[in-house]
């Protein structure tokens, strides 16, 4: 069988003010035109398939049409809830995705059976899916105790319980002659981070071992981290990355889909299959001057500006690129705290005089901002 394994949509993206709604119109045409020409029997959505957990009408519009295409590509689809979808939301949508031929699980559900979804493909071929959704460290131990394990082991760690969780799940993966699958969205100890994850989701609390995975598993697909990328473990376990660079942390991803061909009795056979339709993130540092000599490159930009902080600025460097979204002081020209900069003294000091000292502490000499401050303070302090 043949399997469509992607993740991480994170449609409502907003970067920097600025809209992706475009962008992801774009990318998940480019997905489902993936699916078109690889006929694939299944088709696996690995969570976050929303930025927010909150979703604005065109967004929630955006995915179900998404999944509905995706279904009439003649596969079965299976997609999950991640950290940044609302699990009960997507568990609200379940009525509609059955009536459309798609399995949706947003968040963990009492009867473990529900997780544990089987199929057959138009050949003949039997699979069998342990469909996890994000699961915070809060309801693991919940979800253990639904699951009827004993009052000891609630006491033990995040990984100790997705483990067991897991082991559930995936009771009955030594039945031949049925391909066994698994999808969760979670980290992995030892995988790469792809640049805009959720950082209180991605801490070492959170991360798992590749051995919560059984080894009669003949495919894993995963989402949460947003590059793609092999996992070692006891089976083939793979991040799909996002088909859409989030955040400029991103830039250097291949946006992409994997695509798995796999049956009972042989491995597993992996490849990526790029989605080049997303809008490329960029970082250019320079002075204004060299930023004015170059071409100004194609896509969204992050730009490190290698002046001395100045009222007016941003707007000059925003003149010379209108593509930039994020414009910082190179990092580079940046005084590290208490290098040398007088501590200001609070009491007894004055705003105009605390705020002075903050100024000196960045290397920021500029009257015009000493001036705008006092300005403002004046209007506030009537």
């Amino acid at each position: 069988m043949k399997i469509l394994h992607t993740s991480d949509w994170h449609v409502g993206k907003v970067l920097k003010g600025q809209s992706r709604a475009e962008e992801h119109k774009q990318v998940l045409a480019g997905v489902i035109e993936v699916a078109r020409a690889e006929r694939p029997d299944l088709v696996i959505v690995a969570g976050d398939l929303y930025d927010t957990a909150a979703p604005t009408p065109e967004a929630t519009r955006l995915v179900t049409r998404a999944l509905t295409a995706l279904r009439r590509t003649g596969a079965d689809v299976v997609a999950i809830g991640g950290n940044h979808d609302n699990g009960q939301a997507l568990d609200a949508l379940r009525p509609w995705a059955e009536a459309a031929g798609i399995t949706l699980r947003g968040g963990v559900r009492e009867n473990p059976d529900e997780h544990v979804i089987d199929g057959t493909t138009a050949g003949g071929e039997r699979w069998r899916v342990a469909a996890l959704p994000f699961l915070s460290q809060r309801y693991a131990v919940r979800a253990v105790e639904m699951y009827e394990l004993t009052a000891a082991e609630a006491t033990q760690t995040y990984a100790d319980h997705l483990g067991r969780v897991l082991g559930r799940l995936t009771e009955g993966f030594d039945e031949p002659d049925r391909v066994h699958l698994v999808t969760a969205h979670l980290t992995v100890v030892g995988a790469t981070t792809g640049g805009g994850e959720r950082d209180a989701h991605t801490v070492l609390g959170y991360a798992v071992p590749a051995t919560v995975f059984p080894g009669t598993a003949h495919y894993v697909a995963l989402g949460h981290l947003h590059r793609s990328q092999r996992v070692s473990g006891p089976c083939p376990i793979r991040y799909s990355g996002s088909p859409l660079a989030v955040d400029f942390g991103e830039q250097e991803n291949v946006p992409s889909v994997t695509v798995v061909e796999v049956t009972a009795t042989s491995a597993a056979r992996i490849r990526e299959v790029p989605v080049p339709a997303a809008v490329p993130l960029r970082t250019v540092r320079g002075t204004l001057a060299q930023l004015a000599e170059i071409a100004p490159p194609e896509g969204w930009l992050r730009v490190f500006v290698r002046e001395q902080p100045r009222a007016g600025l941003r707007e000059e460097v925003q003149e010379l690129l209108p593509r930039a979204l994020e414009i910082r002081i190179d990092p580079e020209l940046v005084p590290a705290p208490g290098s040398g900069a007088r501590t200001a003294q609070r009491a007894g000091r004055s705003p105009r005089e605390l705020f002075a000292d903050y100024l000196d502490s960045r290397g920021h000499d500029d009257a015009d901002v000493r001036e705008l401050f006092d300005e403002l303070f004046e209007e506030v302090d009537r």
